[in-house]
């Protein structure tokens, strides 16, 4: 827990969320086909075209596909052009020793951010050699310690995998497996006003219970909503942008790149 904790402001909580790069060690890896470092290069371009104030990246997972050292240490140097400090949290795609390495002397996997009105908490829901996420005990344990130690603070809780169903029947079976632990420990912290994750590589906005469900588009290829099975979106990269308001309320929304072209190639390298 970060100690002092930073005092409570009326100043609004600026955001932007990064999820589900792909990064290969090679500068021409591609995914189904899409070159994923020249697209996340674009929608870091258009981060910077839109937004003038960053006072948090949160990467949301599987930030790399190879999980080698060289493609975390392309994706730190990437980001870090946007200038503003960030946090990580691991996907299914994701190895954990390298992502150490890689972030070793900074705050980039420190798990819990105070800010303004607001707690910030990025938690692992990654396990090893499985694409489906549950939260150990480990994380729940430091998610009711960060929630029981700042009642004060509105929270919001990142993690890779989703806790819902999206309406992707593929996709039901590789989400968050402890899910109703995780609602159900949240019944009792009246001061979460919304979870946000990654992993879909579509945009989800819901209301459940008076918690907002938050996910994002990836930026590289995209997942068709509503598909029965895997099948690959037209919709171009992007990413979420978050304003967290003094009050507890949330501006949101999603921006893509434009003029983008990419055919899928089924017959390439998979997701």
């Amino acid at each position: 827990m970060p100690q002092p904790s930073i005092p409570l402001s009326d100043a609004p909580v600026y955001l932007v969320q990064l999820t589900d790069s792909h990064l290969f060690a090679d500068p021409q890896g591609t995914l189904l086909g899409m070159n994923t470092r020249d697209s996340l290069q674009r929608v870091i371009e258009r981060v910077r075209d839109e937004q003038p104030r960053i006072d948090l990246v949160l990467a949301t997972g599987d930030l790399t596909q190879d999980g080698s050292l060289e493609s975390y240490t392309c994706f730190r140097e990437m980001t870090e052009n946007l200038g503003a400090p960030a946090r990580w949290l691991a996907g299914n795609h994701d190895e954990p020793l390298p992502m150490e390495q890689a972030a070793q002397g900074t705050d980039l996997l420190k798990p819990v951010v105070d800010m303004g009105n607001w707690r910030i908490l990025m938690l692992n829901s990654a396990v090893p050699g499985s694409v489906p996420g549950l939260l150990g005990d480990d994380q729940l344990s430091l998610l009711e310690r960060a929630l029981r130690e700042a009642p004060e603070r509105h929270c919001l809780i990142c993690f890779h995998h989703q806790p819902v169903s999206i309406n992707c029947a593929w996709m039901a079976p590789i989400g968050l497996r402890n899910a109703d632990v995780l609602f159900a420990l949240l019944k009792g912290y009246p001061q979460v006003r919304a979870l946000l994750w990654g992993h879909i590589h579509q945009e989800w906005d819901q209301i459940r219970e008076g918690v907002r469900l938050l996910a994002s588009p990836s930026t590289c290829i995209q997942f068709e909503p509503g598909s029965e099975d895997f099948k690959v979106g037209e919709q171009a990269p992007g990413y979420r942008w978050l304003r967290l308001l003094p009050d507890g309320s949330i501006d949101t929304g999603v921006s893509r790149v434009t003029d983008f072209e990419f055919t899928v190639d089924y017959e390439g390298d998979g997701y």
